[in-house]
């Protein structure tokens, strides 16, 4: 017998801000609305390669001296900004950015778990 969804992950209404480069918006089943700049979609990518990355610079931690693993001399890195987006059947949403990264599916249980707004924060944490 298959688990009921649970409302908390399951949008009402999605709208996607493409051309604007507003975000994402979801307005939840529950109630709960969220909004999600690209730059933090771009930076929390569930893809494996994205997934590797954070553990990695989470295993180095903060004892190691920042000069450590970034160049001497960093150069400017332009902020990511979506390019398309397209529906993953009715769970998910896949966003390519300017930065030519376009393997990441959001899972709409995903973007629920990793919601910006003060209360879901707190309740992360």
């Amino acid at each position: 017998m298959p688990l009921p969804i649970d409302p908390r992950r399951k949008p009402a209404s999605v709208k996607i801000h493409v051309s604007s480069g507003a975000g994402v918006d979801i307005a939840w089943a529950d109630g709960h609305a969220s909004h999600f700049d690209f730059v933090y979609l771009r930076d929390n990518c569930p893809c494996a390669t994205c997934n590797d990355e954070r553990i990695k610079k989470e295993s180095l931690g903060e004892a190691s001296p920042a000069f450590a693993s970034s160049p001497a001399l960093p150069m400017f890195k332009p902020k990511a900004r979506a390019q398309s987006a397209t529906p993953v059947g009715q769970y998910a949403i896949q966003i390519s950015f300017s930065d030519g990264h376009s393997t990441g599916i959001y899972s709409y249980d995903h973007l629920r778990s990793i919601c910006p707004c003060a209360e879901c924060s707190v309740q992360r944490k």
